[in-house]
């Protein structure tokens, strides 16, 4: 498993903010980060790519997500990702940042914690023309102007785009722009539980959290996941499983301890059967 920590530092393009957009890869990159980027690699910022034309597949913790004309994948920390080998160009614009600059932004943007679970994003035909002429103004300011690149003008695209993706996000999954109730109890309750992920999760505990009946819990999670709460859980905790098997050297028994599970040897049968394979499996199967 590649790691990217620093890696957006080395490929910014701006000397205040760590950002990077790419216009066609017109951008050359360094030989040795393509080199991580071609291979699966945990992400420590924030990645979008954005397809005016072609077709292209990518691998998102795990997941094979193939995007086409008008529709952006995009890639949040911790997650594992891998982009498509070298192969027949096609248009796209691609963007990273991290924390540091989203901290900076006046809003928030929900679709950033991925309520629906799709880490892809179509536009209607109107918007693909918007996120269009936004990026390819940020690209301008970042590498074609003479002036000093200030830096509330980038901020103030980049707020713009990312309104432009969490609109679109949320359209294509049938919500209104801005979370409904039920669907903020959704992010909410996912954020009760990644607040605190290592810990053996009580669902009532997280309903009184949230002001809630564990019954009305139940069927918010059920309509937006398609799960129970606790089958939230235990997907999420093997996920965070799958992710660590990938990029550390933990043994069975440290990753299980380190994820919350007093016992490894239930550890390793609940991630057998919510993968449908063994750890050892899994391994051999990703090993780098």
């Amino acid at each position: 498993m590649q790691e990217t920590t620093g890696l957006l530092t080395r490929v910014k393009h701006h000397d205040r903010l760590d950002i990077t957009v790419n216009e066609n890869c017109k951008v050359k990159i360094p030989q040795d980060i393509l080199e991580k980027l071609l291979r699966p690699h945990r992400l420590t910022h924030y990645c979008f790519i954005f397809l005016d034309q072609g077709t292209e597949t990518y691998k998102v913790d795990l997941q094979d997500i193939t995007i086409s004309d008008g529709q952006m994948i995009f890639g949040l920390p911790n997650q594992i990702f891998c982009n498509p080998p070298k192969g027949a160009h096609n248009l796209n614009y691609k963007a990273a940042f991290d924390e540091n600059l989203l901290a900076l932004l006046p809003n928030s943007f929900p679709f950033l914690l991925n309520p629906l679970n799709s880490n892809a994003v179509t536009f209607t035909p109107d918007a693909k023309e918007r996120v269009k002429s936004v990026f390819s103004h940020l690209f301008q300011l970042l590498h074609h102007t003479e002036e000093p690149r200030d830096t509330e003008i980038i901020l103030a695209y980049m707020n713009t785009l990312l309104t432009e993706f969490n609109s679109a996000y949320f359209e294509q999954g049938n919500q209104d722009n801005l979370p409904n109730p039920k669907l903020s109890k959704y992010i909410a309750f996912k954020l009760a539980v990644e607040a605190n992920l290592t810990e053996q999760h009580d669902v009532h505990s997280i309903a009184e959290q949230l002001t809630m009946t564990t019954s009305s819990l139940y069927g918010i999670v059920k309509e937006f996941s398609g799960v129970s709460p606790k089958e939230w859980i235990t997907n999420r905790l093997m996920l965070e499983a799958q992710r660590k098997l990938q990029y550390s050297t933990l043994s069975v028994k440290e990753l299980a301890y380190e994820l919350g599970f007093s016992d490894p040897d239930y550890f390793s049968r609940l991630f057998k059967k919510n993968t449908g394979k063994s750890i050892s499996a899994f391994m051999a199967e990703h090993h780098d």
